[in-house]
């Protein structure tokens, strides 16, 4: 079978069956570079355009219903319009919204997560992901007096901190140090080599953006005794993996870093971000206790995102609720490896509980480097088999299953890849 004029053909039938979000498509061209202004949300042809989302699903301008499987790229955990979130802002709207001032929600909210993590006595809020990471190594470097922030090859912690072939030209000028993930000899040397400049090392206990790529246990094991030993701060980007259990991947791995970043569905959907950890390391925050880093941010706890955090914590993600969505996850990943395999198709799925990614290759996927060999057109055609089906994952093959989904959208879901496995069986 001829895989790229499969591909021609699915694109072809995709763009046929959306004329209206072609036109909408067009329509952004002219005022937006790339169309959008969050570049993961092109793909070739053109996106979809939503009409409007509830619970599990998505609806387009052309009339075509999804099951969302990508969750916002992990932001979507409590799916599209949780009630008791939906509730409390409306609840907060009644007051006001824009009150330049500190408010009692965001003190509830920083009392529930210095609570659900260990490892965070003190916390500030950010509006994003990447601010977190930002401030989180402003943190880290001031602490420690160093310069090098270690980071590992395929990893993202944000807009402007982003490692997927080397250092962006984006990225914020820090002292780079990048290593290879789940190789810890590499990081070993790194130390010997760097140890008395490195400030910290900021990894993902997964790697989410790259691939859904999971930390080996003795690898994140091995990275808290070398940055204790060196004097160095180990920082968690759990802007994704938190949704692992009430404390996290950290809870799961029984490994308390100095600071923790957060993000994406902490505040029920809204904008949200923060960064915690060591209160002597926060405290450099803190002018009553000398401190002397400032942290601007006109959004960072507006009375929206506050509010929706504190409901997502006390009214909708109880720990029975998460472990039952991180099991939904691994029995997931785990049928659609047992599918590929059955059919003997170069595909396999990585990741952790809840959060997954399709790749072009029967695997193991251990680093970036173990993607190499993986044919793209697999991931592609089986991202449009999907869509014809009614089932929404991220174009490269990312997955990020909200509270919503149902064991019977899973089993759909399987028989739909078995169904694309069938037709390209072998390949």
């Amino acid at each position: 079978m001829d895989l790229a004029a499969a591909v021609t053909a699915a694109r072809r039938r995709y763009a046929a069956a959306r004329p209206i979000s072609r036109d909408w498509s067009d329509r952004a061209r002219a005022v937006q570079p790339g169309g959008n202004t969050r570049s993961v949300l092109h793909f070739d042809p053109f996106p979809f355009r939503v009409a409007r989302a509830s619970g599990r699903t998505l609806h387009d301008v052309d009339g075509h219903r999804y099951v969302d499987l990508l969750g916002n790229y992990t932001a979507g955990l409590l799916g599209h319009d949780p009630g008791p979130v939906h509730d409390a802002v409306r609840r907060v709207l009644d007051d006001g919204w824009s009150l330049g001032s500190v408010h009692e929600h965001e003190v509830r909210l920083a009392e529930l997560l210095v609570d659900r993590f260990d490892s965070i006595e003190r916390i500030r809020f950010t509006n994003s992901g990447t601010e977190a990471n930002l401030m989180a190594l402003a943190a880290a470097t001031h602490h420690t007096g160093r310069a090098k922030v270690m980071v590992f090859a395929n990893g993202y912690h944000g807009g402007v901190i982003t490692f997927g072939h080397g250092s962006s030209p984006v990225n914020v000028p820090h002292d780079w140090l990048i290593c290879t993930y789940n190789d810890i000899d590499d990081v070993t040397k790194a130390f010997a080599r760097h140890g008395p400049q490195i400030a910290a090392v900021l990894v993902e206990p997964m790697q989410g953006s790259g691939g859904c790529i999971t930390g080996d246990a003795d690898f994140l094991a091995a990275l808290r005794t070398l940055t204790e030993t060196h004097g160095s701060l180990l920082v968690f980007d759990e802007v994704m993996t938190s949704r692992s259990s009430r404390s996290g991947a950290q809870g799961r791995l029984g490994i308390r870093p100095d600071l923790t970043t957060l993000g994406k569905y902490l505040a029920g959907g809204f904008s949200f971000g923060a960064f915690g950890g060591r209160a002597d390391v926060m405290a450099h925050f803190d002018p009553a206790a000398g401190g002397s880093l400032g942290h601007a941010g006109t959004f960072n706890n507006n009375v929206v995102s506050m509010a929706a955090g504190v409901a997502t914590l006390t009214e909708v993600l109880t720990d029975e609720v998460l472990a039952a969505t991180f099991e939904r996850g691994e029995r997931l990943r785990r049928e659609l490896n047992d599918t590929f395999t059955r059919h003997d198709l170069a595909m396999c799925a990585t990741g952790s509980g809840s959060l997954m990614n399709l790749h072009g290759t029967a695997g193991p996927v251990r680093s970036a480097a173990d993607l190499g060999a993986a044919d793209d057109r697999l991931k592609e055609l089986l991202f449009f088999h999907a869509l014809d089906a009614g089932y929404f994952v991220a174009r490269r093959g990312f997955m990020a299953l909200s509270i919503e989904i149902t064991d019977a959208d899973v089993a759909g879901f399987v028989d739909v890849v078995d169904d694309f496995a069938q037709h390209h069986a072998g390949l």
